[in-house]
């Protein structure tokens, strides 16, 4: 289908362009949300007609996102979530998790739809998320996954967290292996001599005894 971009769509093209697309997105997106018209004789003259107009709403709303774009970007949020050992979090961070967690923090205005997330966040760590403020304006906003606050910390200074606690179980283990657990672990780890002597005192003992 042929349409009229009404805005910049990224790689389609800018206002005013003429392209053409599949039926389906045409249909389900680009004309319910205002974003096309189709190409037909009639649409082209009242884009024509309206094209100024058209240009100077978008350059105001691009001068109000880039605005807002200033304390946006860059901003870090931090959402504390149940993961397992290995980092696998017990579900998953979606889009509203993320507009909450931007209006809690103080970012109102953002809606799901300006969120650029391919697919739920599902482990521990730190993830870039694009924030799309007007088509031509995009911010880019941390999101720090952990399992506490002081976990968010040590992977906002760039500590690895699931690889040092990894490192810190292997040391465990190792140290519990050299630590005798049992009364022949303990006998094993004695020298022979102090056996031998350990005995004799037995014996002597023994003696005076009887």
């Amino acid at each position: 289908m042929e349409i009229i971009l009404l805005e910049r769509i990224e790689k389609l093209g800018g206002i005013g362009d003429v392209v053409t697309v599949k039926n389906g997105f045409a249909r389900n997106y680009l004309l319910p949300n205002n974003k096309a018209l189709r190409a037909n004789e009639a649409n082209r003259k009242l884009f024509e007609a309206n094209r100024a107009k058209i240009e100077a709403d978008n350059a105001e709303r691009r001068a109000d996102a880039e605005a807002r774009a200033k304390d946006i970007e860059g901003k870090q949020i931090v959402l504390i979530r149940q993961a397992s050992n290995t980092g696998q979090l017990y579900g998953s961070v979606s889009v509203r998790d993320i507009v909450d967690a931007l209006a809690e923090d103080g970012v109102d205005g953002v809606t799901k739809a300006m969120i650029e997330l391919e697919r739920p966040i599902k482990s521990l760590g730190l993830v870039d998320v694009k924030v799309k403020l007007h088509p031509e304006v995009v911010v880019t906003v941390g999101v720090n996954v952990a399992r506490s606050p002081d976990e968010a910390e040590m992977q906002s200074q760039g500590i690895d967290v699931i690889a040092a606690m990894f490192e810190e179980e292997q040391a465990e283990a190792a140290a519990a292996a050299l630590e005798p657990d049992s009364e022949d672990e303990f006998e094993a780890a004695t020298p022979p001599s102090d056996l031998a002597a350990e005995a004799s005192d037995e014996v002597a003992d023994d003696a005076k005894e009887g």
